[in-house]
């Protein structure tokens, strides 16, 4: 197992995909963000079923990392409850895992 992770959110619009992971990169609590476009979820919100087009944001970042990056989405987010699930990564490449490493700052800004 690594100290390395993979959170999970969706954005509800490409301008806010972009933004969101151009600030995590900036803030250096990511490594890298993949945007992958306009996938359909189908939730249910306030007693409803609704469906909508989203953007999930696949996140790279450590252990260490994960609090201020989950804090900094939140309040990042659009959403009243924006998803944010985190994923261990339990083996990879030794050279990207050290990248994921070296490109999360240990001294992440938080606002």
């Amino acid at each position: 197992m690594t100290d390395k992770r993979l959170v999970l959110t969706t954005c509800g619009s490409l301008e806010e995909a972009r933004r969101i992971a151009q600030e995590l990169i900036g803030r250096r609590l990511a490594a890298c963000v993949n945007i992958v476009p306009q996938i359909e979820s189908i939730y249910r919100w306030q007693g409803e079923v609704e469906t909508a087009t989203e953007w999930l944001l696949i996140i790279k970042t450590t252990a260490d990392a994960f609090e201020t990056l989950r804090d900094s989405l939140g309040k990042l987010h659009s959403y009243d409850v924006p998803e944010c699930i985190v994923i261990t990564i339990e083996d990879g490449s030794a050279a990207y895992l050290d990248w994921i490493g070296s490109s999360v700052s240990e001294n992440q800004r938080n606002s």
